[in-house]
């Protein structure tokens, strides 16, 4: 719930385990804002493309770190579509009303995106492109140089609870060498910016934490984090990032 005091200062917590299953777990009404980047299964014209190679094959081509893998990147649309509205309907529960949503996407997944986002109980309120620098051009092609982020509420909004304009775009490239610490880490700059819609002393979910960029990001801006993540290792990142991220902030304010 968001807070108003003066003194508040922002915090964390990192679950670990399946999403679902977390967060049935949790008790409604507590958080005010949703941010994910669920494992969409980007890139591919074919099944086999799809489906034959791991995300990191996928999405480290030429990157000289080796990152882990991780699971849920071989869903066709109907069973992703099916699995994020899940976790949607349980996130949409435990949101505030006049909560928020937003969910990142490539081009292919985005109409199951949008459409999972409804099922799970949300208006849907439009779409945010991401902007990537660094994409590679393609000859005799347009540059694939776009994300999406669908975002949508949990009901009417209350202009007056979150007085902040955003912008309705978002820019920024992944992290490189060693400042990448996961397969699709999103930019800090750009999710800085995301976490915004948020309001000030909230609380942010991420049930799909990775490394953590959301919290950290969270936290950094004066919010809160809640966090969920499957994989041990990412987890293991996102908990030295996210305490890394809280010890700077007692050390800039020690009062």
């Amino acid at each position: 719930m968001t807070q108003t005091e003066p003194d508040y200062t922002p915090d964390y917590t990192l679950l670990r385990g399946d999403a679902l299953t977390r967060l049935t777990e949790l008790p409604a009404r507590t958080v005010d804002c949703v941010i994910c980047d669920p494992p969409y299964n980007s890139g591919g014209r074919t099944t086999q493309e799809r489906t034959g190679r791991t995300a990191r094959e996928k999405y480290t081509s030429g990157v000289k770190v080796v990152l882990p893998d991780f699971p849920g990147e071989h869903k066709d649309q109907r069973s992703y579509g099916f699995w994020l509205s899940q976790l949607l309907a349980e996130a949409y529960r435990l949101t505030v009303d006049g909560g928020t949503v937003a969910v990142f996407s490539d081009w292919r997944q985005l109409p199951i995106t949008t459409d999972a986002l409804q099922a799970g109980g949300w208006l849907w309120r439009g779409i945010v492109p991401w902007y990537k620098p660094a994409a590679r051009p393609q000859k005799g092609r347009f540059t694939q140089n776009a994300e999406f982020v669908a975002w949508g509420s949990k009901g009417a909004m209350d202009g007056d609870r979150n007085p902040v304009y955003l912008r309705g775009l978002l820019e920024g490239s992944q992290p490189k060498g060693s400042g990448r610490e996961h397969i699709t880490q999103k930019p800090l700059s750009m999710m800085r910016e995301l976490v915004k819609i948020c309001p000030p002393g909230g609380t942010v979910l991420d049930f799909t934490a990775g490394s953590g960029s959301t919290g950290v990001a969270a936290l950094m801006e004066g919010r809160s984090f809640l966090g969920i993540e499957l994989t041990e290792h990412y987890a293991d990142i996102a908990e030295r990032r996210l305490a890394e991220a809280r010890q700077s902030l007692a050390e800039a304010d020690p009062s």
